[in-house]
């Protein structure tokens, strides 16, 4: 695959988590996280993006939001639950997408605010529509995903490179 392959993006994040007396990173879902997570699964199947890779935060509420969105995709992406995901900062994400392999060009990437947010609004030098203005005006709430494009490498991301052709939240 060519490294000027266009490329997306997709950013989901987690569904609506509990606050029990538990450590920040094994929170669960709550009852509507449980309930929007497949309804965020089946807006993501109708995209139509085949996803080449799934990169999952290690915290419970991002498995356990995959784990039932991912039931509504016509098939299983590869999935890598990836450490880094979890409290990361923008430079520390941008790191992350400059490491995924070239012959990836389709990736969902399932984690946490603020970093989805921050992420998606560095990347998106050029908007499609009124993305960005929904994006912003939302906060970027539980189970929603911005949906990104750009042409080159992984290892070309960089702040302004793609477009933001899409936002979605459950709750519009």
């Amino acid at each position: 695959m060519s490294v000027d392959t266009p490329r997306r993006i997709v950013l989901l994040r987690h569904a609506k988590a509990d606050w029990p007396q538990v450590s920040d990173h094994e929170r669960p879902l709550a009852e509507r996280g449980r309930s929007d997570a497949p309804v965020a699964g089946r807006r993501l199947a109708e995209t139509g993006i085949d996803f080449d890779l799934a990169l999952c935060s290690t915290a419970v509420r991002t498995r356990e939001t995959w784990k039932l969105a991912v039931q509504e995709l016509p098939e299983r992406p590869r999935t890598v639950y990836e450490d880094r995901l979890y409290e990361a900062s923008l430079g520390e994400l941008i790191a992350l997408l400059n490491d995924v392999p070239d012959e990836v060009s389709d990736l969902l990437v399932i984690g946490h605010n603020p970093g989805m947010h921050a992420l998606a609004d560095a990347l998106a030098g050029r908007v499609e529509g009124d993305a960005a203005a929904r994006m912003n005006r939302s906060g970027f709430p539980t189970s929603a995903f911005a949906v990104l494009t750009f042409d080159g490498s992984w290892k070309s991301v960089e702040h302004g490179v793609g477009t933001l052709v899409d936002f979605w939240t459950p709750h519009d």
